[in-house]
């Protein structure tokens, strides 16, 4: 990859929103399921950052074992060698991820309340279409 994108790619964490987005896809189910990236310090180097993982209380030595695995995946995902290392921190539970954010049963009725105050039918069924979309896109 060349060094001008590298740069524009490192700025503001750019990378880490990147291993969020795709955790799931680029480590497996295995592993995100009891896994997520928390942070990246590079310490103002260029290459060699550190991954900060939360990892659910008890499934600590498994990603131990696996930490050699999952440093080449974000690596080969990347396509240079951006992480170095990765560090675990224990917590009691995974956190909500954004793939969690598809719009709620409850929410879902309050829309469709307030859809039907739109008189023109085209918008109506766009709109309907582009919540079921985004749930879809969301699950």
């Amino acid at each position: 990859m060349p060094q001008g994108i590298r740069k524009v790619l490192k700025k503001k964490n750019y990378n880490l929103s990147n291993i969020v987005d795709n955790w799931g896809r680029v480590v497996g189910r295995d592993i995100s399921n009891v896994s997520y990236p928390c942070s990246i310090k590079t310490f103002g180097k260029k290459n060699g950052g550190t991954l900060i993982l939360n990892v659910i209380h008890g499934n600590e030595l498994n990603i131990e074992y696996k930490k050699q695995e999952i440093l080449e995946k974000i690596n080969s995902f990347f396509g240079f060698s951006y992480i170095e290392e990765i560090k675990l921190k224990v917590v009691h539970e995974k956190r909500e991820t954004s793939s969690n954010y598809g719009v709620s049963k409850l929410k879902k009725e309050k829309y469709n309340k307030n859809l039907e105050n739109i008189k023109n039918q085209e918008l109506k069924k766009s709109l309907n279409k582009l919540i079921e979309a985004y749930n879809s896109k969301n699950e």
